[in-house]
This record gives structure tokens, sequence and C-alpha cells, in this order.
């Protein structure tokens, strides 16, 4: 059975690109809205979305609510839900003011999409997340690296979210430019660095454990002094592969960052997990930090200067 339909395809690309330019969405926020209009598109067996039925919006809450995480295996989180058919919800009230649809499909039509509103609120509020206490970072830091320049930068990796907090985005596009270590700052640029909203701030160096910056700047230094990177090479690169004895080898680091954060995330999961912790993310330690500031009694000013909230 044929997997898309033509018009279908032709009236996505017309509102991808509205949303695009009009309402300023990067591609990562058009992917999902596409990914969610596919979901719907399956469900309906890929009618053409001129045959249009509010049955369909009913019939794929429901179908939403049964499905399963293809990663994990358990059910979709009320959060997915409520963002799928807010987006698809999105572009059937765009596509009733197009010309060829005012006859068959109304703005109201597009209402049938929205979640209840409990489920609603639930997507929405509020959630205390695991994190780890103000002790427990210090084992994995310790403890899960030694030796070689490999080890070095992922031990530099763990001491820089415990000093800054950081978003793991903005981590791994980071370069040497953006680190100052006299003033203790980082310079988050969202012109160059993925950082939320593509905003331009500066990020102050907590106050926590003297060993945290110690390492970090050994690894500043090491990449300028004995690397020799310059401004524009990545703070958190990615491994070197070499050809050795017709074998690929990876013993050292390049000057080019990861494509995206993955590697930087599961470097930080792996050190708490081979403790024994749980494997906290690197944006789990935003909420220690958040105590750390609380017990020292911070100024909510100061607080401002660590980036945007979670």
């Amino acid at each position: 059975m044929r997997n898309y339909h033509p018009e279908n395809e032709r009236l996505k690309r017309w509102y991808l690109a509205f949303i695009k330019e009009t309402k300023g969405q990067d591609h990562k926020s058009t992917d999902k809205i596409a990914a969610a209009l596919v979901k719907f598109e399956e469900s309906t067996k890929y009618k053409p979305f001129k045959a249009f039925h509010i049955e369909q919006a009913r019939q794929f809450k429901t179908i939403l609510a049964r499905a399963k995480n293809p990663r994990t295996g358990q059910p979709l989180s009320l959060t997915t839900i409520d963002a799928t058919l807010r987006m698809v919800k999105g572009f059937f009230g765009w596509l009733s003011l197009q010309q060829g649809f005012k006859k068959v499909l109304s703005f109201a039509d597009a209402e049938y999409f929205d979640n209840s509103a409990k489920d609603a609120r639930a997507a929405h509020s509020a959630r205390q997340r695991p994190h780890p206490n103000l002790q427990a970072p210090i084992w994995p830091f310790r403890l899960c690296w030694k030796g070689s320049e490999i080890a070095q930068r992922n031990k530099a990796l763990f001491a820089f979210f415990m000093l800054t907090g950081v978003r793991v985005k903005a981590a791994a596009t980071l370069t040497l430019k953006h680190i100052n270590l006299a003033d203790g700052t980082v310079f988050q640029d969202g012109r160059e660095v993925d950082v939320k909203n593509s905003k331009v701030f500066m990020t102050e160096f907590f106050p926590v454990d003297t060993a945290y910056l110690a390492c970090f700047t050994a690894w500043v230094k090491h990449l300028q002094g004995t690397r020799l990177f310059g401004p524009e090479d990545a703070l958190f690169p990615k491994l070197e592969r070499q050809l050795i004895n017709g074998k690929f080898s990876f013993k050292t680091v390049s000057r080019t960052p990861y494509a995206n954060a993955n590697k930087l995330t599961q470097i930080i999961r792996l050190a708490f997990a081979n403790v024994q912790l749980p494997q906290y993310t690197a944006h789990s330690v935003r909420n220690t930090l958040a105590l750390l500031m609380s017990e020292l009694n911070l100024l909510v000013l100061s607080n401002k200067k660590h980036g945007p909230k979670t």
C-alpha cells in the first residue's frame, strides 16, 4: 500500500514553509510538525486531507492514547500526546483557510484535536525530575577517568557541567573562544552556540568544589598549549579516527565538534552508572546546582546569570 498521498505532501510542504517563514520556526521544530502529520496520516491510512472528518480526529486521539514509545516500549507521555495534537490542530486550522478547503473544512473542525482539559493540564504541569544531591557528583568525577587524552576530555566535560550547568546541546557546540578562564565565564552566543531560543548571554562559573575548576582549566590549557588548538576549535571535540596497522583507532581528539549532543549525554550517564548511581543526565545537574544556589542564599539576580530555566 502506498505510504503517502501526493496532494497531502504538497500541502504539508506549503504549511511547513509557511510556519518557517511567518512563525520563525527552525528546522527542528518543522521536523516535529512533519512527524506529527505523518502519524495522523498513518491513522487514516493516508486518506487525502480533503476527505477529513471529525471522526478521524477522535480516532487519532484514541490511537495516540494506546501508542507506545518505540524506544522504551512505554505508553507515550501526556506531554508528547498533547504536543502532537496541537501540531496537527495547527495544520488543519491553517488548511481550513486555504482556497479549495473552505467549503469542506472549517476552523471549528480543527478544534476536535483538542486534548481533554485534564490531560492538557497534566501535560503542562511542572514535575520534579530526579537529580543528584550536592555530594553525589564528586564520586564519578574522582573515580571514572584517568590517563588518556580522551579520559581528560570526559572528566573536563563533567567538570564543566558542574561549573556552569549549561545545556548539553550548548556544550556540544562551544569553541575555545567562548571560554574566559580569567573571568570565569562562558559566552553563550546563540548565533554560534545551540542555546534555547538562540539567546545571547554570559554564564558565570558556579562556586563549586575547586577540583572541578582545576580540571576544566587544565583541559583548556592542554588544548591551547599542547595541542595548539585555536579559538574556533571545539571545546569538547569528537575523537580522531586513525589508521594503525590496518585498523581504525581512536586514541586522541580531533578539532571538530560532534554532530549532536548524544555522545556527551552518554558520557555523563555512564559516569554515574559506573559508580552505582542512577544514570543522571547533564541536564539534571542543573537542578543540583539550583539546590546549591539555594543553600548558599545567592540572590535571584545572580541566579539569572546562569542561563534559561529548565
